[in-house]
């Protein structure tokens, strides 16, 4: 059965899209730690990130460093956090969050709550 983002990067779940291309796709996290918090994915469905090969998972990498600079250019913060952790879905992700300290990337803190149209602003302004 396919992961949750499969069905996203395949248009069976709707998603607010932030960047494509042939190999990767990012979307907004739904449950941010703060505004602009992105997931990027390779459309290659493989659960644990180090099992990609290593074209793959550096291209994941490349992929991500363009929508940081996008998070960074349009979203307040100091910083671009990169994070790899979750075993809740399984297919490689990395979580991209706008920062202004440590404080920020606490996975244990309350998530925040935007409307679909908050979401599609932000979503927006990272394309930019």
């Amino acid at each position: 059965m396919a992961s949750i983002f499969t069905r996203i990067i395949n248009g069976e779940i709707p998603c607010y899209k932030v960047a494509e291309d042939d190999k990767y796709f990012a979307f907004l996290d739904i449950n941010p730690l703060n505004e602009g918090h992105t997931l990027v994915v390779p459309k290659q469905e493989t659960d644990y990130i180090f099992d990609l090969d290593d074209d793959t998972l550096a291209g994941m990498m490349l992929f991500a460093k363009r929508v940081a600079a996008g998070i960074k250019r349009n979203i307040e913060c100091k910083r671009v956090a990169v994070v790899v952790l979750g075993m809740e879905v399984p297919h490689a992700h990395i979580h991209l969050i706008p920062m202004n300290s440590e404080k920020d990337v606490d996975f244990g803190r309350e998530k925040l709550k935007f409307t679909p149209e908050e979401f599609a602003k932000t979503a927006a302004k990272i394309q930019q």
